[in-house]
């Protein structure tokens, strides 16, 4: 079960990072757009459109990553508080009430957009023989696909946590530390004692922060 859970988690995150190539790929056009635009006064609808989709792809593709980092946004100041089976329990009655549902509406939809507009073999109505969307549109149902395959995950560990009290383990990107190691390790205007000085801080921070969490995990799991 726990190596199912992990290899879902290494798809997510593969998946996820791949998509975020996209955000050099969104730059460059913008970059493009604005020489286009304001330097040879050539502006490009085609760009503009193109940099629309790739936004949107992105946007969807990462989904299931976020998910799988338990990165989506929810009440922290009320959820916190509570113990890891009251947890467990209002997240798989929010997954199978909202969740389900609403995911399974949109591969759903997504097919029959996308599906369509294959058929007719749908450009972008901005402006003359514009760029083809059938493509774009294929990316709803397959990030939906995405996000509904984490989302059994989730639901998994749901249930374990219901059964033992704990949540299982998930499988972890960067941490923001290791991130800021890098940086500082890369950088030619910091010297070596400033640098130590700084991950120093950081850890104290981080192994703060870990400290508290772990505190209130006992004291709700108590």
């Amino acid at each position: 079960m726990d190596k199912f859970m992990l290899t879902v988690d290494e798809i997510s995150t593969f998946v996820g990072k791949a998509a975020a190539w996209l955000v050099v790929l969104l730059m460059l056009m913008v970059f493009t757009d604005v020489v286009r635009r304001y330097a040879l006064n050539s502006p490009s609808a085609w760009i503009g459109e193109l940099s629309v989709m790739a936004y949107g792809t992105l946007f969807m593709i990462c989904g299931a990553y976020t998910l799988a980092q338990n990165g989506h946004v929810r009440g922290d100041f009320l959820y916190g508080s509570m113990k890891p089976r009251t947890q467990a329990t209002l997240d798989l009655i929010l997954y199978i009430t909202f969740f389900l549902p609403g995911i399974a509406a949109l591969i759903y939809a997504g097919y029959t957009y996308a599906a369509e507009s294959w058929r007719i073999g749908e450009h972008t109505t901005q402006i003359a023989n514009g760029p083809v969307i059938y493509p774009f549109k294929t990316i709803i149902p397959i990030a939906g696909a995405f996000v509904m395959l984490q989302g059994f995950v989730e639901i998994l560990r749901c249930i374990v946590c219901l059964k033992t009290g704990v949540w299982p383990e998930r499988l972890k990107d960067a941490e923001e530390i290791d991130v800021i190691e890098q940086q500082l390790a890369s950088s030619t205007h910091v010297d070596d004692d400033a640098r130590q000085l700084a991950i120093k801080n950081a850890k104290s921070i981080d192994e703060a922060a870990h400290h508290r969490i772990g505190q209130t995990k006992e004291i709700n799991h108590e």
